[in-house]
């Protein structure tokens, strides 16, 4: 089977529980798959290099570039395509034929980037209706990179870009989705929307580095990024306009849980200035 002229790139920290999945979906597929690990203190590293991939470790020094803008300048650089695939996502099989479509003929004129749904699971459930987030995770590295936003002192964030995309001067979607099926309990879920509200929290009390975010996320997010209220037009969106109460019991939980997350933002952003 011929592989697709693609770096994959799985940045990971303490990805035990998912990282085989992640690697299992991707192997033999791709010219390249690599694990870039930041000295995760589970099996992480162990279980990837026993699946089959490469692992390097990466170690963040407090600046610029951060861990997705250093995959695409460093990983397997001979390839100009990189897609970046977190440690809890494994590819659709839908998604493998649609990429063998597109890369059949190497040199065909292609954008420089690819947005790909995101198939959400939440609680151990597939999301079929109130998640709709595209994710930027397919781009030729020589025409595409991640900003250098003035957050480097938010807390939150990290060595990990926050929620924004790779600037791209052109991009198309694809219409298979990226499985995020994450094994952890759902406590870890809590846990990392507690860090990333801190985040959008302080680009509250920053509004020039928060206008700078705005410019490179999705268009859905540049949406809602203006909107009032937001975490009741979070819910409402999510449970009523996206139809999320066809989930069940799924989609009324992962619809409180993102209005739940929207509300930490706004609370800590009251409390008190962030420095």
């Amino acid at each position: 089977m011929t592989k697709l002229p693609i770096a994959v790139a799985i940045p990971t920290k303490n990805e035990g529980l998912n990282i085989a999945e992640a690697v299992k979906s991707v192997l033999g597929h791709f010219e390249a798959v690599v694990v870039v690990d930041s000295h995760s203190t589970d099996d992480t590293a162990k279980i990837a290099g026993e699946c089959g991939a490469e692992v390097v470790t990466y170690t963040w020094d407090g600046g610029h570039p951060r861990k997705k803008q250093w995959c695409l300048e460093n990983v397997r650089t001979d390839l100009d395509w990189i897609l970046l695939l977190d440690g809890d996502e494994r590819l659709s099989p839908g998604l493998l034929a649609e990429l063998r479509r597109i890369f059949a003929d190497r040199d065909s004129p292609k954008p420089a980037a690819y947005d790909i749904p995101l198939g959400y699971w939440f609680s151990g459930k597939r999301l079929r209706h109130g998640y709709t987030i595209r994710k930027r995770s397919l781009t030729d590295r020589t025409r595409c990179y991640y900003p250098e936003v003035g957050d480097l002192a938010a807390p939150g964030i990290g060595e990990v870009e926050g929620h924004y995309q790779p600037v791209a001067a052109t991009a198309e979607a694809l219409s298979n989705p990226i499985e995020h099926q994450d094994l952890d309990p759902v406590t870890a879920w809590f846990e990392r929307h507690n860090r990333y509200s801190d985040w959008e929290a302080w680009l509250e009390h920053h509004p020039d580095v928060k206008e700078q975010v705005r410019k490179v996320k999705s268009r859905q997010g540049q949406l809602f990024h203006k909107a009032p209220f937001k975490p009741l037009v979070s819910f409402a969106y999510m449970y009523v306009y996206r139809r999320g109460f066809l989930d069940g019991r799924a989609g009324f939980d992962f619809a409180l849980a993102m209005s739940f997350y929207r509300w930490q933002i706004a609370l800590k952003s009251r409390e008190k200035p962030v420095r």
